[in-house]
């Protein structure tokens, strides 16, 4: 892909994931309400949300009020960053200017940008929070991390077209042992990566108040809870992308429908679990990814000899 239409192509991820993930999360509370016997808010309260918080006054009532503010614009800088470099429908539009080796480095820097928020904010139920996103970034950002790396040695290549296209499955063909152990792994993960119950510990209202988000308001809320949106899409579109990717080939527009189908289906799974599960605590959740490592690093191991 030339360089400008790679450029115009990751513009163009970076608008549809700005313009869908609050539909997402208004679908997510929707369809949580509906399971709970409630009627819930309406469909578009995500972006009337969003925009109540970006006409606010922008107050700053932590102990580093510069910190502060780059970590909220890190949050969403970091996932509109990573936004280039999944396939959204269609291919990854700049895969000639990173690899999967960058990806796994933007997906670290999302959760950065949470653990710097609750550094900066220097409140007792911030730093708590801080804590509890530097332990889950050690026991669950790896997951990823090793699906990615599985995808790149059955393919041969960092290259993002080849890991994020079905690499685990397309290579070789068939449905080799690695693939399906870290497929599902990742099922099993990623109301976790989207800070979903039963695995929100960072935040966890109940408990410690927002915890890293608790010192924020209006316009840096707004880009924390927009990351927070995008989030759920992104790692909806990369689960896709890795394990699920058959008809993704098919002439425009029944590939990019059907790819955000697959996504809605995701993003439903992901709704059902955190409406019907209690929140975990510290403890288990940490317990809980550590098993899932010990799997995924068995997975990795199986695509390194050819399984």
């Amino acid at each position: 892909m030339k360089l400008p239409l790679a450029i115009a192509a990751g513009l163009a991820n970076v608008a549809m994931l700005l313009l869908v993930a609050p539909l997402f999360q208004g679908l997510l509370r929707k369809v949580t309400a509906r399971i709970q016997s409630r009627q819930g808010p309406p469909l578009w309260q995500p972006y009337f949300d969003l925009l109540k918080l970006l006409g606010k006054e922008d107050l700053e009532s932590g102990e580093s009020p510069l910190l502060q503010r780059g970590a909220a614009c890190l949050a969403l800088a970091s996932v509109l960053a990573t936004a280039t470099l999944v396939p959204l429908g269609w291919g990854a539009p700049m895969n000639q200017a990173g690899d999967a080796l960058l990806l796994i480095q933007l997906l670290t820097l999302c959760g950065v940008s949470t653990l710097l928020a609750g550094l900066a904010a220097g409140s007792t139920y911030a730093l708590m929070g801080s804590s509890r996103e530097m332990m889950t970034m050690i026991a669950l950002e790896p997951l990823f991390a090793v699906a990615i790396l599985a995808g790149a040695l059955r393919t041969e290549s960092f290259r993002l077209d080849g890991v994020l296209a079905g690499g685990l499955f397309a290579a070789g063909g068939g449905f080799p042992w690695s693939g399906l152990l870290l497929l599902g792994v990742m099922l099993l993960a990623l109301p976790a990566f989207v800070q979903r119950v039963p695995f929100d510990v960072v935040e966890a209202e109940t408990e410690i108040m927002e915890g890293p988000l608790l010192e924020y308001s209006g316009p840096k809320l707004a880009l924390f809870q927009y990351a927070q949106m995008a989030k759920l899409v992104l790692y909806s579109g990369l689960f896709v992308a890795l394990f699920v990717p058959w008809g993704t080939a098919l002439a425009f527009p029944l590939g990019w429908l059907l790819f955000w189908g697959k996504v809605l289906a995701v993003v439903l799974f992901v709704t059902v679990v955190a409406a019907t599960h209690a929140r975990y605590r510290v403890d288990q959740a940490i317990r809980y990814f550590a098993g899932l490592l010990a799997a995924a690093l068995v997975g990795l191991l199986l695509a390194a000899v050819g399984y």
